[in-house]
């Protein structure tokens, strides 16, 4: 999830992400709250799962190191995948696709500020 939203955020916005925090303007903090998986439909004779979807929930937080201001605050962020077995698509696989996801969101609500 870090790697994805740190490619996010220096492809899509006019930040730069640094390893260090003496470098840094801003910081953003967030911690993944909720990993969840269910069934979206089923097979009728055996009652075995076609699609699940997976869901992420995240909290997240960013603020301006120079003014104090709070960009974002404790908000929630989240990004549902559907995955099939039948296509060996795997609960990995969504994972990783829904991580992407969420930090499309995540990059997505930075901007609301600008």
């Amino acid at each position: 999830m870090t790697d994805a939203l740190a490619k996010r955020i220096e492809s899509q916005t006019p930040y730069k992400v640094v390893s260090s925090c003496d470098r840094a303007d801003s910081i953003m903090n967030g911690q993944i709250v909720s990993i969840d998986q269910s069934k979206l439909s089923t097979e009728r004779q055996t009652g075995r799962p076609l699609e699940k979807e997976v869901l992420l929930e995240a909290v997240v937080s960013w603020k301006n190191l120079k003014t104090g201001e709070l960009l974002m605050n404790n908000q929630t962020v989240d990004a549902s995948v559907s995955y099939s077995e039948w296509q060996s698509q795997s609960f990995e696989y969504a994972s990783a696709l829904a991580a992407n996801k969420l930090a499309q969101q995540i990059v997505e609500q930075m901007e609301l500020g600008w």
